[in-house]
C-alpha cells in the first residue's frame, strides 16, 4: 500500500514525462450502453499503453537506491516490456526483455527501438519469463516482475488523473492482465475515500482471475488463449490477487467475439484504436449494460498496441 503524498510524488515524476491522459465521455458509446460512459485514454502515452508509467517509476527509484542495478531483466508480451525499455533508455540503464515465439512483430519492433536488447524464447509467456530468470543470473541483471509495489504506484497514477477529472463515479470496469492496473485503481479509490465500484475484466479464455475470485484462493490454469495479449495470464500473482479480492466487487468473463465488438464501437464511435486488451472492459460494460443503464461508468482503455493484420482480421470478423 501506498501514500496519497507517494502517489502524488509519482504523478509529478511521470508528467515531467507525458502529461496526464485524457478522459472522455463518448455519445456514441453512450447510446450504445445506456449510461454515461467516461474512457481513460491511456493509449495516449509515449508507448501508447498504462505501463509506461510503472516503468518510470520504478527505474526511478532504482537509480537512486544506495545500490543501483546494472542492468534489468523482464518477461513480457508487450507493453511491460515497452515500458521498461523506455525508462531504462531515459536513464541509461541496459534492458533485456524476453518475449515468446510468435509474439505480436509490432510490439517487438518497439521494444527494440527503445533499445532494448531483445530475446524470442518459449511458446508462451510463462515459459519466457521462465527463461528470463536464467538469464538473470548470466547476466547479473535485477529481475523485474510484472507486479511490483513501485509499478503499482506509477500505474496508479492513471487512476488518480481519473478521479480528479471526474467526479461521482459510479462504476470502473478495468482489464485484469497481471494485476497493476486493478490493484492501483483499488488503492486509489481506498485512499481517497470514494464508494466507487469497481469491476475487474477477463477473457473466456484466460480465466485464472475470475476461477481464482470466486474460489478464493488463487487458481492457477493450464492454457491462456484470447485475441486480448494484455490480459493472458494462467498464473496470477498472490500479492495482485489479495488486492482485488478485497477491493473488485466482481470479475466479469468476455469472449473473444465480445472483444472484437468493443474493438470496433471504439474505432467507429472514437476513432481510437484500442488493442484487444485494451477493449475489454468496454466488452464488459456492453455485457453489462442492464445493471448499468442510467449510471456513471468509465472504462479503462489500457493500450492500442496491436498489428495492422491482427486489427482488421478482428474487426471484420466482428462487422
Amino acid at each position: 500500500m501506498f501514500t496519497l503524498q507517494q502517489l502524488e510524488q509519482a504523478s509529478e515524476l511521470v508528467h515531467q514525462v507525458f502529461p496526464a491522459t485524457p478522459q472522455y465521455a463518448w455519445p456514441q458509446l453512450a447510446n450504445i450502453c445506456d449510461c454515461e460512459v467516461w474512457v481513460k485514454h491511456e493509449n495516449h502515452t509515449p508507448t501508447s499503453a498504462f505501463k509506461v508509467r510503472g516503468g518510470l517509476v520504478l527505474i526511478d527509484a532504482l537509480m537512486k537506491s544506495a545500490h543501483p542495478p546494472k542492468g534489468l531483466i523482464s518477461a513480457t508480451i508487450g507493453n511491460h516490456g515497452q515500458s521498461l525499455a523506455f525508462a531504462g533508455k531515459r536513464a541509461g540503464l541496459p534492458v533485456t526483455i524476453v518475449v515468446p515465439e510468435g509474439n505480436n512483430e509490432d510490439q517487438n519492433r518497439a521494444i527494440k527501438s527503445h533499445g532494448a536488447n531483445l530475446v524470442i524464447y518459449g511458446h508462451d509467456f510463462e515459459a519466457a519469463r521462465q527463461h528470463s530468470l536464467l538469464l538473470q543470473h548470466e547476466l547479473g541483471y535485477r529481475a523485474v516482475a510484472p507486479f511490483e509495489h513501485e509499478l503499482v504506484l506509477g500505474v496508479a497514477t492513471y487512476a488518480l488523473e481519473l478521479f480528479n477529472a471526474v467526479s461521482d463515479l459510479d462504476t470502473i470496469y478495468v482489464p485484469i492482465g497481471m494485476g497493476s492496473g486493478i490493484a492501483g485503481i483499488i488503492q486509489v479509490r481506498d485512499l481517497l475515500g470514494l464508494k466507487t465500484t469497481i469491476v475487474g475484466v477477463v477473457a473466456t479464455g484466460a480465466p485464472t482471475f475470475a476461477l481464482s475470485f470466486a474460489a478464493g484462493k488463487v487458481i492457477n490454469t493450464e492454457t491462456a488463449q484470447t485475441i486480448a495479449d494484455g490480459v493472458k495470464t494462467r498464473s496470477p500473482m498472490t500479492e495482485a490477487f489479495e488486492i482485488i479480492k478485497r477491493g473488485c466487487d466482481h470479475i466479469v468473463q468476455v469472449t473473444d467475439g465480445e472483444i472484437a465488438q468493443a474493438m470496433m464501437h471504439y474505432y467507429q464511435a472514437t476513432h481510437n484504436l484500442a488493442e484487444g486488451a485494451g477493449a475489454i472492459s468496454l466488452a464488459a460494460l456492453i455485457k453489462e449494460k442492464e445493471q448499468m443503464s442510467g449510471k456513471k461508468v468509465a472504462v479503462i482503455l489500457t493500450g492500442a498496441n496491436i498489428d495492422y493484420q491482427r486489427f482488421s482480421q478482428y474487426i471484420n470478423a466482428a462487422m
